[in-house]
Parts: C-alpha cells; sequence; structure tokens
C-alpha cells in the first residue's frame, strides 16, 4: 500500500474515508474513540494544505436519509478535537456536498453527511455501487482509506472510490495493518487469545483459523455456554446456540489434537434474570441450575484466565467475559483487561465491545499495545479472508 506520506496533496480536495461511526444517545457522542483515532491523518493533510472531504458512515439507516443517525454530532466532536471548524454537509453528492467542496480553502475540512443515507454505498449490485462511486469521487482529486472499521465491506466508499483516484492508505490503516501482522506473520510465543461476546456464531471463522496458531484459546462471555453445554453441561437459561454444538464439538476435539490448550470458564456468576440489578449468586461453571442464566466469568474464571495470560508474549483479546454493562456483572471484564494491563506481552484489544469496555471501565488506554479501531475488520483479517477495502489501497 501506497503511504499518506508518498501522496502531493497542497491545495488539492482529498477524499479521507474515516471510520467515525460511534455510539449515540440522542445527538450526545458516549464513546469518541473512533473520531480520536481519525484526527492523526486529517490533522496531517490539513497541515500540509489539503482541502480535506471526510467520509463516513453511521449505524444502519438503510440507504434512506434518517436524523438518528446524522454525522452532524460527530463534525462538531470532529472539528472540537482538531481545534478548527469543520464544514458539514446536509448530504453526500447532492447540493450542500458540493458546496461546503467547493468553499474549502487549503488546510480546511468538512465533513459529508452519513454514506449509508444512499443506496449506492453498500448496494450489491456492481452497476449502482460503482454510479454512487462515480459522484464520490468528482468531490475530490485523491483518496486515503483510512476507515479500518469498514475495510472488510466492499462499499462504494471503500472499495469502488479508491480505484477511481490517486490513493494510498492513512496512519490509522497502516498502524492496524502492521499490528494485525504481528499476530499472524511476527509472533512472539506463547501466544494466548481470549474470545467472549454473545455468539459462537460470529467467531466461526477465526476460531477454526486460530487453532492452527495459537498456543491458548480462552472463551469467556455468553459463547462460552455453548462450549459447555458441548461437553454436556447443564448451563440453565444462558445464552445458548444449540445449532452451533456440533461445531463447537469439533473446535474441542482440534485442539485437543493440535495441542492447543483450550480454556473455559470453572465458575460463573448466576443470576435470576437478565438485568442490572439482578440476584445472582457464584456457581461452578458446571452446574448453573436451570432456572438462571450465566451473566459473568466468577471470581475463580477471573484467577485462572490472569494466571494463563501472565507468561503469554502476544495476546488478542476480543470481547467481553460479561454483560460488562451492568457494574454488577463487569468484573470478569475488567480482571482479562487488567491482566493485559499488567502484562509485557505485545497486547492487541480487538475493537467494538472490548475497546468499548475498556474506556468505560476507567483503564488507561496506554496500558495496551493497541486498541483496534475494527472489531469485524480484525477478526477477519484473522481468519484470513480478504478484506476488499485493503485491495483496493493496494491496487
Amino acid at each position: 500500500m501506497k503511504d499518506l506520506s508518498e501522496l502531493d496533496v497542497k491545495g488539492r480536495r482529498v477524499l479521507v474515508r474515516a471510520d467515525l461511526n460511534v455510539p449515540l444517545d440522542g445527538d450526545v457522542i458516549t464513546d469518541d474513540g473512533r473520531i480520536r483515532a481519525s484526527v492523526p491523518t486529517i490533522r496531517e493533510l490539513a497541515d500540509k494544505g489539503a482541502r480535506v472531504v471526510v467520509c463516513a458512515h453511521l449505524g444502519r439507516p438503510k440507504g434512506e436519509p434518517n436524523p438518528k443517525y446524522s454525522l452532524a454530532p460527530v463534525a462538531r466532536r470532529l472539528g472540537e478535537l482538531l481545534g478548527a471548524e469543520v464544514a458539514f454537509a446536509t448530504d453526500v453528492v447532492g447540493e450542500s456536498a458540493q458546496g461546503v467542496v467547493d468553499a474549502l480553502q487549503d488546510g480546511q475540512v468538512a465533513l459529508l453527511e452519513n454514506l449509508r443515507f444512499e443506496p449506492g454505498e453498500e448496494s450489491k449490485d456492481d452497476a449502482r455501487r460503482a454510479a454512487f462511486a462515480e459522484k464520490l469521487a468528482a468531490l475530490a482529486e485523491v483518496y486515503v482509506g483510512d476507515g479500518f472499521g469498514a475495510v472488510h465491506r466492499k462499499h462504494a466508499s471503500v472499495y469502488d472510490v479508491p480505484l477511481l483516484l490517486s490513493h494510498a492508505a492513512g496512519r490509522l490503516v497502516t498502524a492496524e495493518v502492521e499490528v494485525l501482522k504481528k499476530l499472524t506473520d511476527d509472533l512472539a510465543r506463547p501466544y494466548a487469545v481470549v474470545l467472549g461476546g454473545a455468539k459462537v456464531s460470529d467467531k466461526l471463522g477465526v476460531i477454526g483459523n486460530l487453532l492452527t496458531k495459537v498456543d491458548r484459546l480462552l472463551i469467556g462471555g455468553g459463547m462460552a455456554y455453548t462450549f459447555l453445554a458441548a461437553q454436556g453441561y447443564e448451563v440453565g437459561q444462558s445464552l445458548l446456540q444449540k445449532d452451533q454444538l456440533d461445531q463447537v464439538r469439533g473446535f474441542l476435539n482440534e485442539a485437543a489434537k493440535r495441542g492447543v490448550e483450550l480454556v473455559l470458564p470453572v465458575d460463573v456468576l448466576a443470576a435470576t434474570e437478565f438485568a442490572e440489578d439482578a440476584e445472582y449468586e457464584v456457581v461452578d461453571a458446571t452446574a448453573i441450575p436451570a432456572d438462571r442464566q450465566g451473566l459473568d466469568i466468577g471470581p475463580r474464571s477471573r484467577e485462572l484466565f490472569a494466571s494463563k495470560l501472565a507468561d503469554a508474549r502476544t495476546v488478542f483479546w476480543n470481547g467481553p467475559m460479561g454483560v460488562f454493562e451492568f457494574e454488577a456483572f463487569s468484573g470478569g471484564t475488567r480482571a482479562v483487561a487488567e491482566a493485559l494491563v499488567q502484562s509485557e506481552a505485545f497486547t492487541v484489544v480487538g475493537g467494538g465491545d472490548s475497546a468499548a469496555a475498556v474506556r468505560k471501565l476507567g483503564l488507561p488506554e496506554d496500558g495496551f499495545s493497541h486498541i483496534s479501531t475494527g472489531g469485524g475488520a480484525s477478526l477477519e483479517y484473522l481468519e484470513g479472508k480478504t478484506l476488499p477495502g485493503l485491495v483496493a489501497l493496494e491496487a
């Protein structure tokens, strides 16, 4: 991939595909991590005299304008972080966008409205997607791909536009790829991976691929109950994907065959209901009462997981250990995060809920070697899949 420094951008309109898909409560941004991660590339381009046109998506508005998913609050926050006003276009490729872009001076920044307000952005029809891409590309002379969280999507702004313009990878994408290469090509061992989150089905490919590479695989979160059930244990009302039991048994067999240490919770917090103030008790993971559901790993599991991470040289973590949004059930996720902070390993937090948990729990972000901005993109890279956005940047 061409590096950002290789581009001549002074006085030129540069379209930056950023990842600004932040959580909102009304029009209040509750976690600005992705905006902050996008600032270095945008600032560098502006400092070099580019006329920076930022484009991004937010949420799933399904191809039509929806005020709930407007990027207007993001434009305000981006301006605060840059220390300069960010002009905001109220459409993507219409009159407002054209006017805002035409008015830009060297070193100024504009943000277009949500890309997903346009049906062509996510269209699976190549011609429809290409038609939108041409309109978007017409706003600029140069393209910089910096939205790592979207590079696994074959969307117009990610895949088609860079093929139409002189292009390079932004600082964020470059950094993310360098980190992922350390997790695949240049490993320091022991290599431990911690996977959590709700569903095994979301991580089938990555588990299968990781079993050929890791020394230890620690499973927590909702997906752990399908692993426990696959071994014949009662999981009560806990999250369970019955249709994945055979697949999980295959993983257990493969891990044993390859000598991979697969670590599951030994105790859990079994609650009476899925609620912040639910009553709960600590029970063995192999003896969850039929009328209760596991909402977090228990104290012995936290100690076990921390001990399995203590001597690791490389750690990748994706997915919380429990319902970390509920204070009573955040202890498992905190324990894993703190174990990584205390570790001397190369530690990577795989975006998504894991990155959100780090910030919500108030842990130091610089305590980790890298916090990814792209959960899905990171997982697909580790799964060995081809990522369309990276293919386009390499073209």
